[in-house]
C-alpha cells in the first residue's frame, strides 16, 4: 500500500486575478511561498518518503518548499501530472472562460479533456507507486505530489465515483488530498488541509 497525498501548489499572481493557467508557466507569488509553507507544517504530523512536482515552477518551487521543510530530498520531477491543457482558453478569465465555454468540460480548441487529464495522471502515479515499491521496505510508504487543480480535481472525480469535488468547489492553493494507492485502484482517504 501506498500512500500518496496530493498538494495543489501555492497561489500566483493569475491564481489571484482569477486567470487560466493551464501549461503556461507562472511563478509563486508571495502568498503561494506562505502556501506552501502552511501545507507543509500541516504534512509535518506524519512521516513522508519523498516528494515529486509537476514541472511547471509554481508546482516544482511549492515541492522544494515542502521537501526543505519536511528534511526530504528535492522533489522529483514527474511530466505526467502537468497542469490540464487549456489550449487557446489559456491566460483567459475564468469569468470569460465560462461565458464563451459554458463550462470546465467543454471542449476548447487545444485543450485537454478532464479524462485525458486522469489517465496520463493515473499513469504516472502507477510509474510513481510500483517504483516506490522497488525500493520500500514492507511497511506503508507516504509520498507527497505537488500538482494542479485541474490534475486533483480529475483524480478526485476518478476516485470518488464522479461525486467530488462537488459543482461550483474550488480546490485552494495549498490544499492536500490524501489517497491510499493499491493494487491498481486509487482511493480518497481524506484531505488534510482544504
Amino acid at each position: 500500500m501506498t500512500l500518496i497525498t496530493l498538494v495543489r501548489h501555492g497561489q500566483t499572481d493569475w491564481n489571484l486575478a482569477r486567470r487560466i493557467q493551464g501549461s503556461t508557466d507562472i511563478p509563486l507569488n508571495e502568498t503561494g511561498r506562505a502556501d506552501a509553507l502552511a501545507a507543509a507544517q500541516a504534512l509535518a504530523a506524519g512521516a513522508h518518503h519523498a516528494v515529486y512536482a509537476s514541472p511547471l515552477v509554481r508546482a516544482h518551487e511549492t515541492g522544494r518548499i515542502i521537501a526543505s521543510h519536511l528534511g526530504l530530498a528535492e522533489p522529483a520531477i514527474t511530466r505526467g501530472l502537468r497542469e490540464r491543457e487549456f489550449g487557446v482558453a489559456e491566460g483567459t478569465s475564468v469569468a470569460d472562460y465560462i461565458a464563451q465555454y459554458g463550462g470546465w468540460h467543454a471542449e476548447v480548441p487545444g485543450a485537454e479533456t478532464l479524462e485525458q487529464v486522469r489517465d496520463r495522471a493515473l499513469d504516472s502515479l502507477d510509474r510513481i507507486v510500483r517504483a516506490s515499491r522497488r525500493r520500500s521496505s514492507p511497511t506503508a510508504e507516504s509520498i507527497i505530489v505537488v500538482t494542479h487543480g485541474g490534475v486533483i480535481r480529475a483524480l478526485l472525480l476518478h476516485a470518488s465515483g464522479g461525486t467530488l469535488p462537488r459543482e461550483g468547489e474550488a480546490l485552494r492553493n495549498g490544499s492536500a488530498h490524501r489517497f491510499v494507492a493499491e493494487r491498481g485502484t486509487l482511493r480518497l482517504v481524506e484531505p488534510i488541509v482544504s
